[in-house]
């Protein structure tokens, strides 16, 4: 059998070629990285879990009309995606002030926002990522006007979306960020949400405790990362109620 061809490789997954024109598989990856990769690990069942908890999102905002790049999952693994444009931008949207937002304005972490607040950061890990402004995003061409209100537009749909999922488990959504990319259908672009939603692109908080579900777990040393996100799916219904964080992830078809 024929290797497949790599088109990418990222710190928490891997691009293939896909079976058909326009289609990729996306590959899921055991690694953990924090501080731009600075710090990393393999933690055993991270990328089964956030392929499965990324299809549970991408599959939920589908179904309330959100276009996305997810088109089925393969396997515990792998999903097939729709080859999309990424535009080199991060969108992170904020409920509650933690991370970077609390560090640059001085607010303690955990602290309600006014409204939701929608920042982009530069994709280029050689740089940090750095918070750039609208005006940085038009003036070079990064994307136009009309692509930040559609982006703008679709963050927040999703951050609805995420906000009411987490809060019906007991988790609060501090905050998370997601990736847009550019089809195009004859001569029409649309803007879809790509790359993955999963505990490692999101801060979730449990509502009662604090306790932190995400990757500070790691950035922080706070616990075993997998422990964290088996409790976020099994909340979700993504795992069967009977397993224990201890244990290895045992995923439902």
């Amino acid at each position: 059998m024929a290797r497949r061809k790599k088109v990418y490789e990222g710190k928490a997954k891997i691009l293939y070629e896909g079976p058909e024109p326009g289609t990729l598989v996306q590959y899921f990856k055991d690694d953990a990285t924090a501080f731009n990769a600075q710090k990393k690990d393999v933690i055993e069942g991270k990328g089964v879990l956030n392929n499965r908890l990324s299809e549970f999102f991408m599959t939920g905002l589908a179904q309330i009309g959100v276009p996305t790049h997810f088109i089925r999952r393969l396997n515990m693994r792998e999903q097939l995606i729709r080859s999309v444009e990424i535009i080199p931008l991060e969108v992170v949207v904020r409920n509650f002030a933690a991370g970077t937002l609390s560090q640059r304005l001085g607010l303690e972490e955990g602290t309600p926002l006014p409204r939701p607040i929608v920042e982009f950061c530069l994709k280029d890990d050689a740089l940090g990522d750095p918070l750039v402004a609208e005006e940085h995003i038009i003036a070079f061409g990064w994307a136009s006007q009309q692509d930040l209100d559609d982006m703008v537009a679709l963050a927040l749909r999703v951050n609805d979306f995420l906000s009411g999922c987490m809060l019906a488990v007991g988790i609060k959504l501090v905050d998370f960020k997601i990736e847009i990319g550019r089809i195009w259908d004859n001569d029409f672009q649309r803007l879809i949400v790509a790359d993955e939603i999963s505990p490692d692109s999101c801060r979730l908080w449990d509502m009662e405790t604090g306790q932190k579900l995400d990757k500070d777990v790691f950035r922080r040393d706070l616990g075993n990362l997998a422990d964290a996100y088996t409790e976020v799916a099994r909340r979700l219904g993504v795992l069967p109620s009977n397993v224990t964080p201890a244990s290895k992830p045992t995923l439902i078809n």
